[in-house]
């Protein structure tokens, strides 16, 4: 692992486990067992760390998602609760629901991969450099989104896709940071059914 990840993996964690508090380069440099000052010479500010901090969690995050966020032309799994009343299987969405819900899944499951990401995120709303850092990369899970719905057939994938997000969204929080239960990945797959099925009739 080159040593801007190690430093970054245990950036990550200092802030799942910590808080943002809990993050400096010495705290840092104990948790990934390097020499003292080996962050500072990879990241000489706070914000530097915490730019370094996001990168990696972005990239760990895209290579969690893509598979599931690939866009392409739902295929038509068949989906009993959706057919017809001859018995066809008329399902339009394809395996969108269920690969949705993976991905959510994914993100319920590594809790310090999440927790990280919120506590960036708070810190963004203090932090404007942070804050263009934080969008852009945000931006690389939202226009796959987009080009989901799009390729399910919504007529206005931009407005569906900011409304699936900030769905997906409220579910994490709710279950990491919330008072919530954490729902199964059938109750996932349910719930996405249930949305894009109101989105998209």
């Amino acid at each position: 692992m080159k040593r801007s990840d190690q430093v970054a993996e245990a950036a990550i964690s200092l802030l799942a486990e910590r808080g943002m508090r809990g993050l400096t380069h010495r705290a840092v440099d104990e948790a990934a067992g390097l020499p003292p000052g080996s962050t500072s010479n990879l990241a000489r500010t706070r914000a530097a760390l915490l730019e370094l901090t996001l990168s990696r969690l972005t990239e760990l995050e895209e290579q969690a998602l893509s598979a599931l966020l690939t866009p392409d032309v739902p295929g038509g799994t068949s989906d009993k609760s959706l057919d017809g009343p001859e018995g066809e299987a008329r399902n339009p969405l394809g395996d969108l629901p269920g690969r949705l819900a993976e991905a959510l899944h994914v993100q319920l499951r590594d809790r310090r991969r999440t927790l990280a990401r919120y506590e960036l995120a708070l810190e963004a709303t203090r932090r404007p450099e942070l804050r263009v850092i934080y969008d852009q990369a945000g931006r690389r899970f939202r226009d796959p989104a987009v080009a989901l719905l799009a390729a399910a057939g919504s007529p206005d994938p931009v407005r569906h896709a900011r409304r699936l997000v900030a769905y997906g969204e409220g579910i994490m929080f709710d279950a990491i940071a919330g008072a919530g239960a954490e729902p199964s990945l059938d109750e996932l797959r349910a719930a996405m059914r249930e949305l894009l099925t109101g989105m998209l009739a």
